[in-house]
């Protein structure tokens, strides 16, 4: 496995840089293999990433009726709410792109199921349907995360319980520092699964959380320092959130 960081000037040519490594990633897959599996984030370079890919010409040169989608977390609110992060990716992007819907994998909602608890088991049960004979998830083409100024990544934040689940590939949150307090996330079994994460921060109060993570620091404390893809892992940033790390 490699790791590579790459800073970017600010948030908006991160977020653009991000859509077109990753449009030419979904290229260079499809020459290889079908399908592509690929991890989807929310918050706001996450959604910037989305809505650049709608805006970018390389996006039809993509066979999207080729492409899986999945959230590596998501916050556990009734379908359309707009704090979901399955929301802001529709509005961003998916709407404008000819995905059969069946292969857009959301996290089922407040609306579709009573607990977090259940949403989870749901969720797992939709990754295991895709995933290689023994395996609980598809081996994903790429994995996107964000990163909180805390160093949490998906919905796995610093000392929380959740960080130990290793023999489920989705787990319920509850009492997340962030609203809403409940919500479904990745184990890292599952993040280790793919071949590429790309963890993307932008911003001057990242900048802590990224040095530690780069640094070696403890995982229970900066989560972000655990996450590493089977082949390659890229830390995307811009220059505030890289401050000395890169």
């Amino acid at each position: 496995m490699t790791r590579a960081v790459v800073v970017h000037p600010d948030a908006d040519s991160l977020a653009r840089a991000t859509a077109a490594r990753l449009l030419l990633h979904l290229l260079d897959t499809q020459s290889v293999r079908r399908p592509a599996h690929v991890g989807l984030t929310g918050g706001g370079v996450g959604t910037a990433t989305l809505a650049a890919i709608a805006a970018s010409p390389l996006r039809d040169a993509v066979d999207w009726t080729g492409v899986h989608l999945w959230w590596s977390d998501e916050r556990f609110l009734p379908s359309g709410d707009p704090e979901r992060n399955e929301t802001g990716a529709r509005s961003a992007l998916l709407d404008a792109l000819p995905v059969p819907e069946g292969h857009v994998h959301a996290v089922p909602g407040l609306d579709t199921v009573a607990t977090a608890e259940q949403a989870a088991a749901r969720y797992a049960d939709e990754l295991a349907a895709h995933a290689a004979p023994g395996a609980t998830a598809p081996a994903f083409d790429v994995v996107l995360l964000g990163m909180g100024p805390d160093g949490h990544v998906a919905s796995l934040f610093p000392h929380a319980p959740a960080l130990e689940v290793t023999d489920l590939p989705v787990v319920a949150v509850h009492d997340s520092p962030k609203p809403p307090p409940d919500r479904v996330s990745f184990t890292f079994p599952t993040l280790a699964q793919a071949a590429e994460v790309w963890v993307i921060a932008a911003g001057e109060p990242k900048a802590g959380a990224v040095r530690r993570a780069l640094g070696g620091d403890d995982w229970h404390a900066t989560p972000a320092a655990a996450v590493s893809g089977r082949v390659r892992t890229l830390w995307l940033l811009d220059l505030a959130a890289a401050g000395t790390a890169a």
